[in-house]
């Protein structure tokens, strides 16, 4: 009875994740070979143990560009395993793979809302890899980050919001920026407000476990009636969603975007995936084309595709003539 009590309560432990999850796996890139070792393996950017990263060393005489992923996986799960890391070696470009905390830590913390632990996180290993320049042979001016799902929005919210550099600090890793110099992206959610969410697609379930609306195995509510509390709360949160949500920062001086997105969009319909629905891409692609950033959207029948992949549109910008 025991065993069979622990087992019980396992199961039920995993089910707040499994749900969120469900639809990351969904925009997973194919498992290949092993990638190369890390030049520098499990390098700690912060305090906790969730706080670290890769780094991968580009055979170049110059300072290389990076290529920085953020992992998908909800922000409750995932890790910072990578593909076609020998591609952007090949190309002269560094790569840089991190971890982050999860929503469940950032709310055993008390940290509110939960989503600041891993896209505060993304801030500061960027910032933290800048000051690894010199050592690393990076040019830190030409970094592209990119990832999937939840690693997608943690890389669009990095693209858009304003510098987070504190040029007081005493930190020397807190000094450096946290721009970037593109952003390449696969089936990213591009506002965690909820309305925008359910005007675009009317089965939206997506975004509440970010504020703290968080599946408890004890109720086991379902994902559906997490959405609606976190849709009646929105008013009250409304300064959070605005401060984490990427569509919120969008700006003239934001650097180019490329997003893709596995099927065509269907803009107010209730789509199979609403998590990863290719809606998402075309109201930031609107906005960004209002305030005159680049962005090219990528889905099956999309217009004017000029890249194929995401490692093609990473290695054409970050290796492209400076502008002068």
């Amino acid at each position: 009875m025991q065993r069979s009590a622990l087992l019980s309560a396992g199961l039920l432990l995993i089910v707040s994740s499994a749900n969120i999850i469900a639809q990351e796996k969904k925009t997973a890139p194919p498992v290949k070979v092993a990638q190369p070792k890390p030049t520098q393996g499990n390098v700690s950017y912060g305090k906790h143990e969730a706080q670290v990263l890769d780094f991968w060393k580009a055979d170049t005489k110059e300072p290389a560009p990076l290529a920085f992923f953020i992992h998908g996986g909800g922000w409750v799960a995932g890790n910072r395993t990578l593909t076609d890391v020998d591609k952007y070696l090949a190309a002269g470009i560094s790569v840089v793979s991190i971890e982050y905390r999860f929503i469940d830590v950032a709310i055993e913390a008390g940290i509110k809302p939960p989503v600041q632990a891993p896209l505060h996180d993304a801030a500061r290993a960027l910032q933290f890899v800048r000051s690894k320049a010199t050592e690393w042979n990076i040019d830190k001016t030409r970094i592209g980050a990119s990832g999937g799902s939840a690693g997608a929005c943690s890389s669009l919210w990095l693209a858009f919001h304003d510098d987070l550099a504190d040029a007081k600090s005493a930190d020397p890793i807190t000094r450096e920026s946290t721009r970037l110099y593109c952003a390449a992206v696969n089936g990213a959610q591009t506002t965690l407000d909820p309305k925008q969410m359910k005007e675009w697609t009317p089965n939206s379930r997506y975004g509440g476990h970010a504020f703290g609306f968080y599946p408890n195995p004890k109720d086991r509510k379902t994902r559906d009636t997490q959405f609606a509390d976190f849709l009646a709360a929105r008013e009250k949160i409304l300064p959070w969603i605005k401060e984490y949500s990427p569509y919120e920062h969008a700006s003239a001086d934001d650097p180019p975007i490329y997003m893709y997105y596995g099927s065509p969009p269907a803009m107010g319909k209730e789509e199979k995936d609403p998590t990863h629905t290719a809606n998402f891409g075309v109201k930031l692609q609107e906005k960004l084309k209002e305030v005159g950033v680049e962005c090219e959207l990528v889905y099956p029948g999309a217009p004017d595709v000029k890249h194929k992949s995401i490692s093609d549109y990473l290695i054409e910008k970050l290796k492209s003539p400076s502008k002068k």
